[in-house]
């Protein structure tokens, strides 16, 4: 089992806190030809492998939330060969977002095979191989002046935690803090209580 890795925040991200990483640069972003950008969705970041389930952290005790989350990955391991993972956000249980009408609880936004995450359009065939719903995409096209500005003006962020911007391209892992990077709303949790210490609200689907 493998932690995925931490994503960085984008410089001007107002979620960032003293215990975050900033991006040092945006210069693979800025020359990249080809960018995504796809909404950051409020949940728990859990991958799939061939041998079952993990939240981000592989040695996550039990929560009853997760009940879910491992009936769906029964019927999506047998499918990954060793090496090959899927990542994606579990939307199970309300954090500081409510949504009321998911198209799933999981929603993936990444999969890697042998340490390299994969493009875009190859991420988005292999969900739909294996019937995974992948996070909103809000934007695909090249960098330019003002980009994240006017990605994060057309955000409601009422209801929409922040977003993530990467290059649509193939990278490998370890290079994740310079391919992709997350621009989060200011004052994102207002509850002093962690939502796993808390009554479990259930999300709404559509």
């Amino acid at each position: 089992m493998q932690k995925y890795g931490r994503t960085y925040h984008l410089p001007g991200s107002p979620g960032a806190t003293s215990d975050d990483k900033r991006m040092e640069s945006t210069s693979v972003l800025e020359a990249a030809g080809d960018l995504v950008a796809t909404e950051k969705m409020d949940g728990e970041n859990t991958t799939i492998h061939a041998g079952g389930t993990h939240a981000r952290s592989p040695d996550s005790r039990y929560h009853p939330s997760r009940d879910w989350m491992k009936a769906f990955a029964a019927g999506i391991s047998p499918h990954l060969a060793p090496g090959e993972r899927i990542v994606g956000e579990y939307l199970f249980a309300r954090h500081a977002i409510p949504y009321t009408a998911l198209p799933s609880y999981f929603l993936g936004f990444a999969w890697i095979t042998h340490g390299r995450v994969r493009t875009w359009d190859e991420t988005a065939d292999r969900f739909a191989d294996l019937g995974i719903t992948p996070v909103p995409l809000l934007f695909r096209g090249p960098w330019r002046p003002g980009l994240v500005d006017d990605l994060t003006t057309a955000l409601d962020l009422e209801r929409q935690e922040g977003l993530v911007l990467r290059t649509a391209s193939e990278f490998p892992e370890p290079a994740m803090p310079q391919h992709m990077g997350k621009w989060v709303r200011s004052d994102h949790v207002t509850s002093e209580t962690h939502w796993m210490h808390a009554e479990i609200i259930r999300n709404g689907l559509a």
